[in-house]
């Protein structure tokens, strides 16, 4: 178990998502940085769809209420547990009473706090993430407060005394630093996100220098920006005609354009519906990026195709693969 002691807005319990349940008018949920959560997931042995905790402000400090391994994915944060430095994607062991702070990030925007053994909320609709504006899911359906104490699920979460290699700790080497080139982007300038994109439904109804600089620019991720979606600011994108439609379904990743002709990309709490023109679509593989640009920052797409988007999702399958078999090497009863 642990306290939260922080009064740190928006952290939430996060796992990977509400899958199937879209045409019911359920949104997703889940964890932004589904890819570190699933790492931190791997590295404590814990199932694929355990539950972590999402933080997204900063600093926020735990205290632990009884020996527990935890691990620290996603941005690149300065924590501590008591006065020890935490090096970020490694698995640590904390001891009952000791106080955990993360700081602010260097890199990111995002981390997660995974348990050993996962985060215990009740599963809702296949899920334990926290859906805000369902108020359902994670921890009562809210973000967690100073005060709260949050369980790990079952015996999983002790620490093993005897075994050296727990004792002292292992990780992998974050994403962005191991995926093999052929999924390497363009170079982004400092303070840029580089995204790929595929051209959407109402691509080819927009102007002709409006794609140009949709492509050619990058876009300022606004302080209206939140789980919901990124509200971008840059060049007006305007349509040669006038565009109605019908609500229809969309998930994140898509790239809306409202009147005013700033677009609005879709994320994990965004609704499952909407009848904005939709401009492309960020594909899967780099949602995790996207789920780390920071506000003011500029995201800049460049086009790809579907064929690509399949060899990008295939590639980060692979660096799952290679950290599993990791654990599997350091600590055979994880795998």
């Amino acid at each position: 178990m642990i306290e939260i002691l922080s009064s740190s807005a928006l952290a939430t319990v996060q796992d990977q998502g509400r899958e199937g349940y879209l045409r019911y008018g359920v949104g997703t949920a889940g964890a932004m940085d589904r890819l570190a959560l699933a790492v931190g997931n791997l590295l404590l042995g814990n199932p694929d769809d355990a539950a972590g905790i999402e933080i997204p402000m900063f600093p926020f400090r735990i205290r632990f209420l009884e020996d527990l391994s935890f691990a620290i994915t996603g941005a690149d944060c300065s924590a501590r547990l008591g006065d020890r430095p935490v090096l970020p994607w490694w698995t640590v062991q904390a001891k009952q009473g000791d106080v955990l702070t993360i700081g602010v990030p260097t890199r990111g925007t995002r981390c997660y706090l995974s348990l050993a053994g996962g985060v215990d909320v009740p599963v809702v609709l296949g899920s334990r993430s926290t859906q805000l504006r369902g108020q359902f899911g994670g921890y009562n359906g809210r973000q967690l407060q100073k005060g709260d104490v949050v369980k790990a699920v079952g015996l999983a979460g002790r620490i093993v005394q005897q075994d050296a290699v727990l004792a002292a700790g292992f990780g992998t080497v974050p994403p962005e630093y191991s995926l093999p080139a052929p999924l390497s982007l363009p170079a982004a300038d400092a303070g840029e996100t580089v995204v790929r994109v595929l051209p959407a439904a109402e691509y080819d109804c927009y102007k002709p220098e409006s794609l140009e600089a949709f492509w050619r620019d990058g876009w300022k991720v606004t302080p209206q920006s939140d789980r919901y979606g990124y509200r971008l600011a840059g060049p007006i994108l305007v349509a040669t005609h006038s565009i109605e439609k019908r609500s229809h379904g969309i998930v994140p990743g898509v790239i809306q354009v409202p009147h005013s002709g700033q677009p609005i990309i879709q994320l994990r709490d965004a609704q499952p519906s909407g009848g904005y023109p939709k401009i492309g679509t960020v594909i899967e593989a780099d949602l995790w990026r996207l789920a780390q640009a920071r506000i003011g920052t500029k995201i800049r797409f460049v086009q790809t195709t579907y064929a690509e988007a399949v060899t990008a999702l295939e590639e980060l399958d692979s660096y799952l693969v290679r950290v599993r078999n990791l654990v599997a090497l350091f600590c055979p009863s994880r795998h």
